[in-house]
């Protein structure tokens, strides 16, 4: 009956996140002001007031993701007596939810991945020009069918599977390669779309965003993580700190293994996953990747208060 914390990536964040976590519990509040001062602005009133689209940007939904897991996970701590080092076998998040799963489990402070996620974000927005990179959903498939039409795709561009989400596979890379693979993918039978994103992230022309989150990361101390996190790009875990960065520079152009993380963990004992910030999403793919687990979204007060009648 093992328990593992995941947390959650680009996608699940909403205008108004972490803003009832804030006015309810104190340890929150001390969460967003942190992160706030970390970036010398106030990120809590674009999380809480928007525009959404000026969240959605790369450099701001990052960090502001990041800020809800920590604040929901620092409440937990606080209101309900967790200890990851004690309650948790595993940790892990999906693409900038690593970043928040290694803060939590204490390998850099708040601050630092507050700093490390507004880089990251910004590099990945400016690593492509807007409109030249793609990405899309093909449903139904396997990573290798997917990869085998991103293969035949690609005609001298790039187009890589970047997300293998269980059921769902994520191509990204150069827009007419990703338009290509909608159509290959749709003449073998397969739905696949267009996803609303700003860049094409996890493929090979993120390079110049990893080079920059090399640098950035060569700045900061990596500590040993209290609980194993599950390293996207190997789906397997971590502890040793020069992994740690060497991972999530090549996570950057990397594919988010995020299958075969969950179904790692759960044949590691993992019965119930909680998902820790903003959103659900995590725990739809939990149910979808095993069967045997469930997956429990923590990031409201209600959602506290049920955790701790649990």
């Amino acid at each position: 009956m093992a328990v593992a914390f995941v947390f959650p990536g680009q996608g699940s964040q909403t205008v108004g996140m972490g803003k009832a976590l804030a006015g309810v519990f104190p340890a929150a509040r001390a969460v967003f002001e942190e992160v706030d001062a970390a970036l010398g602005e106030k990120l809590t009133a674009t999380m809480w007031e928007g525009p959404a689209e000026r969240l959605t940007l790369t450099e701001n939904a990052q960090p502001a993701l990041m800020a809800v897991s920590l604040a929901a996970l620092r409440v937990l701590e606080r209101e309900a007596g967790v200890d990851l080092k004690r309650d948790a076998a595993f940790m892990a998040g999906h693409s900038l939810g690593e970043y928040s799963a290694l803060a939590a489990a204490g390998s850099f402070p708040l601050a630092d991945a507050a700093r490390l996620l507004r880089i990251r974000g910004r590099a990945m927005q400016q690593a492509v020009p807007v409109g030249a990179g793609a990405m899309a959903a093909l449903l139904g498939l396997d990573v290798e069918a997917a990869a085998a039409i991103a293969a035949e795709a690609q005609q001298g561009q790039i187009c890589q599977t970047a997300n293998d989400n269980g059921g769902q596979v994520v191509v990204s890379g150069n827009k007419e390669a990703v338009e290509r693979a909608i159509d290959i993918a749709k003449a073998k039978g397969t739905r696949a779309m267009l996803l609303p994103v700003s860049a094409p992230f996890h493929c090979a022309l993120m390079q110049p965003a990893a080079d920059t989150m090399r640098e950035a990361l060569a700045k900061i101390t990596v500590k040993p993580p209290a609980v194993p996190v599950v390293a996207n790009v190997l789906a397997q875990p971590i502890t040793d700190p020069a992994e740690i960065v060497r991972r999530l520079v090549e996570q950057v152009t990397g594919t988010v293994r995020w299958r075969e993380s969950v179904a790692f963990m759960a044949g590691q004992g993992v019965t119930t996953f909680y998902e820790i910030g903003a959103g659900k999403v995590l725990s739809g793919l939990v149910k979808r990747i095993t069967k045997d687990a469930r997956g429990i979204p923590i990031g409201t007060p209600e959602d506290i208060a049920a955790f701790k009648a649990g």
